[in-house]
């Protein structure tokens, strides 16, 4: 792959994204565009499409019709890794950390795609293999400060309590060095403390990194309290767009929420 991000361009793009499982048509027409330093909501009911969404951006999907754009560059024809080089990087609804590896160990290998090294250089631990190895561990453990983690860098990832693994995730995926981070629902299993530092961890590393964010979420204190635009999914189609405050009043966002008429009610 020779294609490099265009720093004008969207730091992610889908147009007109469709895709079809069998029968089912799981995302229908999906547009969204991604500036610089956006941090954009994902919402939308279970089963709504939103994983799914995520898992087309990052190549693990492949749309049945349209396409995908990181920093100006088609994905369809990149692999997953490809399309992390280009500047895209997520963490998952169900958290996948290497368990059996330290903590520290899980955030150099989120890194491992800007360190380049020979086969032989690894196996003879040349002057090069240890320098690269130097950089890694030293960023490593900038970001493991960031999370409050630096004191469990030698604890197995196994070992840390639920928030704690939460947050190694997203400071493996910031490892990649990426334009865009996706967040699948990063406040899951948090309790109310943990949501609200989470909150100001996500502007900061926004604002610290200048990256953009991405996040699908069912915390709606934290979707709300954050993010400066959302877009809402039902039954894998947009039904709506715009501030927090203008989703919080569209009736279309409240019956798909509730099921109900939205006449009365409060997202």
């Amino acid at each position: 792959m020779n294609a490099n991000p265009n720093p004008g361009a969207p730091a992610l793009e889908a147009r007109n994204v469709t895709i079809r499982f069998g029968g089912l048509t799981a995302v229908s027409n999906f547009n969204l565009s991604i500036r610089p330093h956006e941090l954009i909501g994902l919402i939308g009911p279970n089963g709504a499409g939103k994983t799914t969404i995520f898992n087309i951006l990052t190549g693990v999907y492949k749309p049945t019709e349209g396409e995908v754009f990181a920093g100006g560059v088609s994905t369809k024809a990149l692999d997953p890794h490809e399309i992390t080089s280009l500047g895209l990087a997520r963490t998952f609804q169900n958290i996948r950390l290497f368990k059996e590896l330290t903590v520290l160990e899980n955030v150099k290998i989120g890194g491992h795609i800007h360190y380049k090294y020979s086969g032989t250089s690894a196996v003879l631990h040349t002057n090069r293999f240890h320098e690269a190895e130097g950089v890694a561990e030293k960023e490593a453990l900038e970001l493991l400060d960031i999370f409050d983690l630096h004191s469990r860098a030698d604890a197995y990832a196994k070992n840390l309590p639920y928030g704690d693994q939460r947050r190694l995730e997203i400071a493996r995926a910031l490892a990649a060095r990426p334009r865009v981070l996706l967040l699948d629902e990063p406040a899951a299993g948090l309790n109310d403390r943990e949501t609200l530092n989470l909150m100001e961890t996500i502007h900061d590393i926004r604002d610290r990194f200048g990256i953009a964010i991405l996040l699908i979420e069912h915390h709606m204190e934290l979707v709300m309290g954050i993010c400066e635009r959302i877009v809402v999914l039902n039954f894998g189609k947009t039904i709506a767009q715009g501030t927090p405050k203008e989703i919080q009043a569209n009736p279309a966002v409240i019956e798909a929420y509730l099921g109900e008429s939205a006449e009365g009610i409060e997202l």
